[in-house]
C-alpha cells in the first residue's frame, strides 16, 4: 500500500516562491547598476564633448576668421562661417617679407633654445642622478624649490641682470635666461634613475669617463624625456611674449608674437589678415604635436606610472 504525501507539493511551491522573492531584489540591484553605468557613461561623454568644444572653438574660429573679410570678423550678429571665403588673407600674409623673416627668426631661436635646454638640463639631471658630490642634497632641494617660484616675480631682476651684461636686443637674451629649468632637470633625472647601473659599470670597465658615459650612454637613451621636454621648450620659446617685449626693441629681431601685436596696432582694421597670420604662426606648433603625439602621451603615462 502506497501512501502519497499531501504536504510535499505545498512545501515545494513555498521553496520556489521564497527563491523567487530572493531573486527579485538581486535582479532589481543589477538593473539599477546597469542603468547607473549607462547614465555615468552618458554624463562623461557629454562633459568630454563640452571640454572638446571649449578647446577647439577658439582655434576653429581663428582659422575660419582668416577667410573672412575685415568687416565680417567682428560683425553683428555673430556669424561663424563667412559669406564669401577669401583666400587672399592667407596669401597676403604668407607673402609678406616681414612675416616670413619673423617666422624664420623665431624658428631659429626656438631650435637653439631647445637644443641648449636639453643639453644643460640633461647634464644637470645626470649629475644629480649618478654622481656624488658635496652638498648634493642641499643643492637638489634648492633646485626643486625654484619650481614653486612664479616666473613673473623675477622678471625685473632678470631684466636688470641682462641689462648689466649688455644682452638687450640680442638673440642671446631670448635663448640663455630660460634655458635652465628645474622641472626639466627633475623629469629627466627621474628617467635616468631607472637606467640600470650595470650599463654604466660596463662603460667604466671599458675606460669611459663620466662625461663620456653621459655622451655615449645616457644621451642616446634619452629620447623619451627629450621628446616631451624638447617640445615643451619649443612651445615656451615660440609662445613667449612678455620677455621679448621687455628685451627686444629692433623690429628685425621681433619674435612672432611681437609681430602679431605690432600688426594689430598698426593695421587694426585688417582683422582677417591678423587671424590668418595667427593661424600660420600656430601651424608649426600644431604640426610638431601631431608628429610626436604618440611619444608625448606614452612618455607622460610612463612618467605617471613611475
Amino acid at each position: 500500500m502506497t501512501v502519497t504525501s499531501t504536504t510535499s507539493a505545498p512545501v515545494s511551491r513555498g521553496i520556489v516562491a521564497a527563491a523567487g522573492t530572493e531573486d527579485q531584489p538581486l535582479k532589481h540591484r543589477r538593473k539599477i547598476r546597469s542603468t547607473g553605468w549607462w547614465v555615468g557613461a552618458v554624463l562623461k561623454a557629454i562633459v568630454g564633448l563640452l571640454f572638446l568644444l571649449a578647446a577647439l572653438f577658439p582655434l576653429a574660429w581663428m582659422v575660419i576668421a582668416g577667410f573672412k573679410a575685415k568687416t565680417e570678423v567682428i560683425s553683428t550678429p555673430f556669424q561663424f562661417f563667412p559669406e564669401v571665403w577669401l583666400v587672399e588673407n592667407y596669401i597676403q600674409i604668407a607673402s609678406d617679407p616681414t612675416f616670413l623673416r619673423t617666422m624664420g627668426w623665431t624658428f631659429m631661436g626656438a631650435i637653439l633654445f631647445t637644443l641648449l635646454h636639453l643639453f644643460l638640463n640633461s647634464f644637470a639631471a645626470y649629475a644629480f642622478a649618478r654622481l656624488d658630490f658635496r652638498f648634493k642634497k642641499t643643492m637638489w632641494v634648492i633646485i626643486i624649490t625654484t619650481m614653486f617660484i612664479p616666473g613673473m616675480t623675477i622678471l625685473l631682476t632678470s631684466f636688470i641682470v641682462v641689462t648689466n651684461l649688455f644682452m638687450l636686443d640680442t638673440l642671446a637674451v631670448l635663448v640663455l635666461p630660460g634655458a635652465a629649468s628645474a622641472a626639466s632637470v627633475f623629469f629627466i633625472r627621474q628617467f635616468y634613475l631607472n637606467i640600470p647601473a650595470s650599463l654604466e659599470e660596463a662603460a667604466m670597465i671599458d675606460g669611459a669617463g663620466k662625461f663620456q658615459i653621459y655622451l655615449r650612454l645616457f644621451l642616446p637613451l634619452s629620447k623619451p624625456p627629450f621628446v616631451v621636454m624638447g617640445i615643451t621648450a619649443f612651445l615656451a620659446y615660440w609662445n613667449s611674449y612678455v620677455w621679448p617685449i621687455m628685451t627686444i626693441t629692433t623690429p628685425e629681431k621681433f619674435v612672432v608674437q611681437q609681430y602679431l601685436t605690432t600688426f594689430r596696432s598698426e593695421r587694426s582694421t585688417e582683422l582677417g589678415m591678423l587671424m590668418a597670420g595667427s593661424t600660420l604662426a600656430a601651424a608649426p606648433v600644431v604640426i610638431l604635436f601631431l608628429i610626436f603625439q604618440r611619444q608625448i602621451i606614452g612618455n607622460i603615462k610612463m612618467a605617471g606610472l613611475k
